[in-house]
């Protein structure tokens, strides 16, 4: 070979080189996904204006944002026109019964577009949140689930229905029961320091179980001792969540925050001077907060003094028949008038005689021809009943919404269909808060709304790559229009659920397609990622 033949050899073969490796960008295989989202407005979360962008999904998590043109999917939604947001953390749920019955699907939640929900609130549920935990694997759940690990719960374990202070030995079980807890995937302890039996702990008793909590990475979550003036007063109440917060080295979150009662009204600005004192010094304090104006309990919650419940229900009702009767009345009639009165008292739920759903207290009472304080304790001979009270005002709500600290929630069960009269925030909650609060009352803009709903929750909690759009995060996703966000559910009609949801994927399954609910089960139980 002569040597300008070996020249234009090596020429051509470098020319070779150079245009296949100038070309590879161009015949690259384009990116495949399962799900593709284009043309949304993207809301990551994170309280930032939106952004338009692709998202691609593969695996259950979110793999690629940004301008996907060439990208192929098992499933492309156009999302032209329409918002993309993360989907809903519910910090404050009730649905746990739902969710191990006939409403695993969860589709209340998903139509309002809650894709996570955290329960066993206010010290209640199962204290045994390993075999909580498996029951909800084995079963399926159309949503995520946390597990708060319940103080009272605890207590009632280990001390019943007495009310009195834990001994050393009881106190180490308590401790135990909750480190178990935690340990079974616990995301923090609640407490329901205004319910029996945990009304009957003193704080250092509850501080005692969150230093073990917060040690495990896990928060504090408390229906405060008193959201009026029934003992200690609502400002002291959040003082002593501060305190716990404080001493027990934990995130702590005032549960549905509230100043309920004429005698509290207005009361919503010193509560969030304490707050805003506290995290100025260091203490991780936030609140939750459902929408409405009225809150939901039970008869006993509302109007039974803690002394009356002492030794459990049987107990209860010899008082009401026997020689405290009297002084119960009295208790109950200074409750109605904490209460704004007992036609201010909706009964929601009276399976012994549901024609009295739907009423308040004050007409049951007429067609009785009682006294309400009488009507109420024989409600309550004859079994549960179910209270809405019309007791807050929209200045202490929006005051309470406009803080940065502030979540969102239901405080709602998951209800069959036509069951009783329930409060609406079931159904309703976060629907309600994006057409009222965003759209029609300007109260919050929606990045702010968007926020309180999913990176503030899942950041608050340590549920890693939770609550935001990007890639890797698990791509529990909405797709909806705000100006079509609608919460069906009222007062009268409490069971119809919110529109405006076109998608909701959660962990990448797609449960509502174009507004029709698929009947599939993408929910998984979360744990945090311990801090």
């Amino acid at each position: 070979m002569s040597k300008n033949v070996a020249v234009r050899t090596r020429l051509i073969l470098c020319c070779t080189i150079l245009l296949a490796l100038t070309a590879a960008p161009f015949t690259q295989t384009p990116a495949r996904y399962d799900v593709l989202i284009r043309h949304g407005r993207v809301l990551d979360g994170s309280g930032n204006p939106w952004l338009a962008t692709d998202i691609g999904i593969r695996g259950g998590r979110i793999a690629d944002m940004g301008r996907l043109g060439n990208a192929a999917a098992t499933r492309v939604i156009d999302a032209g026109g329409l918002t993309i947001t993360p989907g809903f953390i519910d910090v404050h749920s009730h649905a746990s019964t739902g969710l191990a019955g006939s409403l695993k699907e969860a589709r209340q939640l998903i139509a309002q577009g809650i894709t996570t929900v955290a329960i066993n609130p206010d010290g209640g549920g199962t204290p045994d949140l390993r075999a909580q935990r498996a029951g909800i694997e084995q079963r399926g759940a159309g949503v995520n689930v946390a597990l708060y690990v319940p103080h009272g719960s605890i207590r009632r374990e280990v001390l019943g229905m007495a009310d009195r202070q834990a001994t050393p030995a009881e106190l180490d079980r308590m401790v135990t029961l909750a480190r178990n807890g935690m340990e079974a995937g616990g995301i923090g302890l609640s407490s329901g320091l205004y319910y029996a039996p945990g009304s009957y702990a003193k704080t250092e008793e509850v501080i005692a179980l969150a230093k073990v909590v917060g040690e495990m990475g896990g928060v504090y979550e408390s229906h405060i001792r008193d959201e009026a003036d029934y003992s200690v007063g609502v400002v002291a109440a959040v003082q002593e969540v501060i305190r716990i917060a404080e001493e027990g080295h934990l995130p702590g979150i005032v549960a549905h925050m509230k100043a309920l009662g004429p005698a509290s009204w207005g009361l919503s600005m010193a509560l969030v001077e304490r707050i805003k004192q506290a995290r100025e010094r260091g203490v991780e304090v936030y609140a939750d907060q459902y929408p409405y104006e009225a809150s939901g309990t039970g008869i006993v919650g509302a109007l039974i003094p803690r002394w009356a419940e002492v030794g459990g229900r049987d107990e209860l009702h010899k008082r009401i028949q026997g020689a405290e009767h009297d002084r119960l009345a009295a208790d109950i009639r200074r409750n109605f008038e904490r209460r704004g009165g007992p036609e201010k008292l909706v009964i929601s739920r009276y399976a012994v005689n549901p024609t009295f759903e739907g009423r308040t207290l004050a007409q049951v009472s007429k067609t009785l021809g009682k006294p309400p304080e009488e009507t109420a304790m024989e409600l309550l001979l004859k079994g549960d009943a179910s209270l809405v009270s019309f007791n807050m005002t929209d200045s202490d709500i929006d005051l309470i919404m406009r803080q940065p600290f502030t979540m969102t929630c239901t405080d709602g069960d998951l209800i069959p269909f036509g069951q009783g009269k329930p409060h609406p925030r079931g159904n309703g909650a976060f629907a309600r808060k994006i057409r009222v609060y965003v759209n029609e009352r300007s109260v919050i803009d929606l990045p702010f709304a968007i926020r309180s709903m999913t990176s503030l929750p899942a950041s608050v909690f340590g549920l890693k790559d939770r609550g935001v759009l990007r890639p890797g995060a698990w791509a529990d996703i909405l797709v909806f229009d705000p100006a079509k966000v609608r919460d069906a559910a009222t007062y009268l009609e409490p069971h119809q659920m919110s529109e405006g949801m076109e998608y909701v994927l959660v962990n990448g399954v797609i449960e509502k397609d174009a507004g029709a609910f698929t009947g599939r089960l993408g929910g998984r139980v979360v744990t945090p990622e311990r801090r």
